[in-house]
């Protein structure tokens, strides 16, 4: 009855984070294209090595990544992460630079073995962000008694909630998989405005809401060479396919000579699309004490379509195109140390963690491939030690990351992770005499 109640209560703080997913987590002008930043979808301990992962079988942490490391979980205990991150961004262009601050909860997620050789997982996280605020002033067609503002806007995302299962059918040998439900909806806005208020104005906005699934694979194979070094080979496959979305373009020509608004709409049915994806991981064990690893990510963005608003002749159109995606590859290293995860010092079971990462956009920015990303992080897995708890870990890391094109802004962004790992033994039968 006591992990009945204490399960309700962590479903209750699942739930409640739904709203708090509901703000923004960027604050980047790069979130107008496609369906926004793509989030960092790992927990507090993948983020000390800047999301590496694909490769690994934690029995005290959830992997989430590759729903096959669910195999690996303890049997007697419950797990329950969840994580916060702040950061500051620095945007340059032109010289001029502009910082912006952002605080995000990041996600909720939990795990526990159900059966030998099969452990689950369910929880809560974002999958894109939308989060922006802008404008441009310049004279109209060179005439300095006219000047033109556009401001730019946009907010919202899509939000994940998911339900895996691991099952390590052979030794050495586990698959996995989770289903999720996609869902959010955002809304972006150009407004155009003169300086001559008898100017006549244009603006746009667009708008989508998301309903739909998502469906990931995952498999782990083990191999040891002796029994101090061992191998895993990681594979993740992502189905990609058309969102359940209808996303809609509403054109507003106002006179000011009537004052009368004119709205044209436009919108594309199941306009929007997830990408096909593919992952492959390793991850080499020494003793216990070392863990490091290589993962390569490629998303198939190349081949969805995107609804763009243009004009074909003299005609205004909003439809689908297939020259604003691009083909997403992403590979990062990094590793663990831990000299003693069973020791009853305390400096001896500290995890460090340090990973780097390079990434290319998924986008297209006015015709150009969008900003490459660099990436690099470093943190602790700090055990909690008391009289109730040993077996608790918090995860604080520090990341770095640089977004960058020709000609377009620059972001960095030193961004703070932390995220709190309960390790509860609620499955334990004790035996008195």
């Amino acid at each position: 009855m006591v992990c009945y109640r204490k399960f309700l209560s962590l479903l209750s703080v699942a739930f409640a984070a739904m709203s708090v997913f509901a703000q923004s987590g960027t604050n980047s002008p790069y979130s107008q294209y496609g369906l926004g930043v793509l989030s960092d979808q790992t927990s507090g301990f993948n983020r000390g090595m800047n999301g590496l992962g694909l490769g690994f079988r934690e029995s005290n942490q959830v992997n989430f990544i590759n729903p096959a490391s669910y195999s690996s979980m303890d049997s007697l205990m419950f797990l329950f992460d969840a994580g916060l991150s702040g950061q500051i961004t620095s945007f340059t262009e032109n010289e001029k630079t502009l910082n912006a601050n952002n605080a995000d909860f990041e996600y909720v997620v939990a795990g526990f073995r159900a059966f030998k050789h099969v452990g689950v997982s369910f929880g809560i996280l974002p999958y894109t962000n939308i989060g922006y605020n802008y404008s441009v002033s310049d004279y109209l067609d060179g005439d300095r008694n006219m000047v033109y503002t556009n401001s730019y806007s946009g907010s919202g995302g899509i939000h994940q909630v998911y339900f895996g299962l691991g099952w390590e059918f052979l030794k050495g040998m586990s698959v996995g998989a989770n289903v999720s439900y996609l869902w959010g909806d955002y809304e972006r806005a150009v407004i155009n405005s003169y300086s001559d208020s008898w100017a006549k104005t244009l603006s746009k906005y667009y708008t989508a809401t998301v309903n739909s699934y998502k469906i990931d694979l995952g498999a782990q194979y083990v191999h040891a060479f002796d029994k101090n070094n061992e191998l895993t080979l990681g594979v993740t496959y992502g189905l990609g396919h058309k969102l359940n979305a209808t996303p809609r373009c509403d054109v507003v020509s106002t006179d000011p000579s009537t004052s009368t608004p004119d709205t044209t709409s436009y919108s594309v049915k199941k306009g929007l699309a997830i990408p096909t994806t593919l992952g492959v991981g390793l991850m080499w064990k020494h003793k216990n004490q070392w863990k490091l690893g290589i993962d390569y990510n490629y998303q198939k963005w190349g081949s969805i379509e995107y609804p763009v608003y243009t004009t074909v002749g003299n005609t205004p159109v909003y439809q689908l195109s297939d020259d604003y995606y691009d083909d997403r590859h992403k590979i990062t290293v990094g590793g663990e140390f831990c000299k003693n995860a069973y020791s009853r010092n305390f400096f001896n079971r500290v995890r460090f963690r340090a990973g780097a990462s390079y990434a290319t956009p998924y986008y297209k920015v006015n015709g150009q491939d969008g900003p490459k990303e660099i990436s690099v992080s470093a943190g602790f897995g700090i055990p909690i030690m008391n009289g109730y708890n040993n077996r608790s870990i918090l995860n604080i890391s520090g990341q770095w990351v640089r977004s960058e094109a020709t000609g377009l802004i620059k972001e960095n962004t030193f961004r703070i992770n932390i995220g709190l790992t309960f390790n509860e033994r609620w499955f334990m039968k004790w035996k008195v005499e």
